[in-house]
């Protein structure tokens, strides 16, 4: 597993966490379709994430007008409405200006 690089602030963290339903019901292949979606998507940088018992998905983006782009986009739409209907019992989006990182790796 590799993290995100780190990108030249300022930059938007869009931070989703949520719960999910027992189950994969279709969700491990939707997010794959998410992912690869998202990644060709105009000012998409990367994502990190992680999943135990709360999921954690952070994007990265260059701007607030990608980001928006990006949640009206036709198929993630079509997802946000089946993990309403199928896969979260509950989920929180945050979107933060990220004006300063820094990192450490051996």
């Amino acid at each position: 597993m590799t993290l995100s690089p780190i990108f030249e602030p300022p930059y938007y963290a869009v931070i989703f966490t949520s719960l999910r339903h027992e189950g994969d019901h279709g969700y491990g292949a939707m997010a794959e379709e998410m992912e690869k979606l998202g990644s060709a998507q105009p000012g998409y940088l990367g994502i990190d994430s992680a999943r135990s018992e709360v999921g954690i998905t952070v994007s990265y983006w260059q701007n607030l007008a990608d980001i928006h782009a990006w949640k009206a986009q036709l198929e993630h739409q079509q997802a946000q409405r089946l993990g309403k209907e199928q896969w979260y019992a509950s989920y929180t989006v945050r979107v933060a200006k990220v004006e300063y990182n820094y990192e450490f790796g051996r």
